[in-house]
């Protein structure tokens, strides 16, 4: 975070040498332009409905654009897979860059309105390419159909890659521009005001993915495609207006300037000091280690014990003449810590996403190999059976937060928040194991069933996506919480799309064990389920998520918190 021991040399020597003057004008500056208000719905309200609109616009497109690819634009199964799969890791890297101008020179509130002209220029011109005739291939006549033009397809994907910077903006900076609009006191009920977001934030996501995985899908169909991507793009126009005309009611915080340059900073002066020795009195608050003076725009950070190797980028020297890049503050110290201790937090988030993977592959071939009808006589189609996972997370977002964490925080200690982020984590890294072994043992007893000449049905697979909801529940929404909470102040919007990174790399590990399982098992995944030992595969996948649970739980237990300091002292160092 950008402090003034990171810029003007002339401002720090000021602070340090207790200028009273000095530190009362940029502390009054600071809060008057923080200007904190008193905190009202309206500002998460916006928000969470903008979240809403704007998870129907993408998920419009995303969940149907292979067959979009593969019915109009005629292009060939390779041909569709590669790129949808360009696309998907393209929209969830945009985040991580979005993050960071969110955080170091936008802001966040600029970074959506930015991301929104992309977003809305790419739907509008994916609406026009399916509903003008010029820009789409002619129809198929019996068995030809011919494949679209290159401007055709160069029309589609600029469209396409448009949409995806839009969104990866908008995922970057929503999440910790409305979580900000809570931070005006430090009550516990703000906490679990703010808690209480990050659920019905997720809520909202996976309400918007139903939405557009039933109505939407069904007019791009059914009806007509250029109508399916005209009301994503009317969801996110209406997103859009009721964002800007909440920007009276919002609570804004200014970039703080670019986090990596205070990390790299961090990093340097530690190396060069490598050879310091700590103060004996740094593993009791650090008050021996520099700090600048209070300034009321500034998140300080409280010493914490480890990474003794980075305190030493704190400690000063004799000469009192050291810059920038030869003197950091504990707060930023402890900032540069706290990435370093989530990072493999993070690594089990991308095996956990891996494991998650499995409800959009192998759930979906299992229940091709099942008895599709329900109560007798009714279809389902088997790819809907990720609507219901859906509908059950909802389901499980009410319970998570009306009767769970209100028990939870009944039964805990006086005044706690009832279970932390950590232990919820635990607990969706837990169901999805218990989700796994639930899809072996269903495969075991369909293998059986088949082998008896008789099929088994497909309602059989509700209580693994039962479990997958749950999982995603509790873990989903811990982590956007322990990202955000975690994250020092300057760097919350990059910390927050780590979330996103986690879910791209876990499709990469996920194609992996697909990779290595057909290789050396080739009979697991044999194209003839009836045949194979799909079981087997999930046994492999409880396995690899009861290993990634036992290292969660050894990195959880010795994780340290980020430690706040509310009352800093008023003298700039000692």
């Amino acid at each position: 975070m950008t402090t003034p021991s990171a810029g003007n040399g002339k401002e720090m020597t000021k602070l340090e040498s207790g200028d009273a003057s000095s530190s009362s004008s940029s502390s009054s500056a600071a809060a008057t332009m923080r200007s904190p208000r008193r905190f009202t719905w309206t500002g998460p309200a916006i928000v969470l409905g903008f979240e809403l609109l704007e998870s129907i616009a993408f998920s419009g497109v995303a969940l149907n654009l292979v067959v979009y690819l593969g019915t109009v634009l005629h292009g060939t199964t390779a041909f569709n897979a590669a790129h949808v799969d360009t696309w998907n890791g393209t929209t969830f890297i945009v985040p991580v860059i979005g993050a960071f101008l969110a955080d170091s020179c936008w802001g966040k509130y600029n970074t959506i309105v930015a991301s929104l002209l992309f977003y809305l220029a790419g739907l509008v011109l994916l609406a026009l390419s399916a509903g003008i005739s010029p820009l789409r291939p002619a129809s198929c006549e019996g068995i030809s159909c011919p494949q679209a033009t290159g401007k055709q397809f160069s029309v589609f994907f600029a469209a396409l890659y448009l949409t995806s910077i839009g969104t990866g903006g908008v995922k970057s900076a929503l999440l910790p521009f409305g979580a900000e609009q809570y931070d005006v006191d430090d009550s516990p009920e703000q906490a679990r005001r703010k808690q209480s977001f990050f659920t019905w934030f997720f809520g909202a996501i996976n309400l918007g993915i139903f939405v557009a995985g039933t109505l939407v899908s069904w007019l791009q169909q059914n009806v007509s495609w250029a109508l399916g991507f005209g009301v994503s793009a009317l969801c996110l126009l209406l997103a859009a207006i009721g964002f800007l005309a909440g920007t009276p009611w919002y609570r804004m915080q200014r970039p703080t300037g670019s986090p990596l340059k205070d990390i790299l900073r961090v990093m340097v002066a530690s190396v060069r000091k490598r050879k310091a020795k700590l103060p004996a009195a740094a593993g009791h608050g650090g008050a021996v280690l520099h700090e600048v003076a209070e300034d009321g725009d500034l998140q300080k950070l409280a010493h914490t014990k480890g990474l003794g190797c980075l305190d030493k980028a704190a400690v000063k020297g004799g000469d009192g003449k050291e810059g920038p890049w030869d003197l950091c503050t504990v707060s930023e110290v402890e900032g540069v810590k706290i990435l370093a201790r989530m990072a493999p937090i993070w690594l089990t988030c991308v095996l956990y996403a891996a494991s998650l993977g499995q409800m959009t592959t192998t759930f979906i071939q299992q229940g091709m190999a099942m008895d599709n009808k329900v109560f007798g006589r009714l279809k389902v189609p088997v790819a809907s059976m990720v609507s219901v996972e859906v509908a059950f997370m909802l389901l499980w977002v009410l319970l998570h937060d009306i009767v769970i964490m209100p028990l939870a925080r009944r039964w805990g200690p006086a005044g706690s928040a009832g279970l932390t982020q950590l232990q919820r984590m635990g607990v969706g890294r837990f169901l999805v194991v218990v989700a796994m072994g639930t899809a072996a043992l269903v495969e075991r007893r369909r293998l059986q069933t088949f082998a008896a000449g008789r099929m088994m049905g497909i309602a059989w697979q509700v209580p693994q996506f039962v479990l997958v909801a749950g999982s995603d529940v509790f873990c989903g929404i811990a982590q956007l919480e322990f990202f955000y909470g975690e994250a020092p102040a300057s760097m919350r919007s990059i910390c927050s799309a780590l979330s996103f990174l986690a879910l791209s790399l876990g499709f990469y590990v996920n194609t992996a064990v697909v990779t290595a399982v057909s290789h050396l098992r080739p009979g697991w995944l044999a194209p003839d389920l009836n045949a194979g030992h799909l079981d087997y595969y999930f046994w492999l996948w409880a396995v690899i998520g009861a290993g990634n649970l036992l290292l969660y739980m050894l990195l959880a237990a010795r994780y340290t918190t980020k430690q706040v300091v509310l009352h800093s002292p008023s003298s700039s160092s000692t």
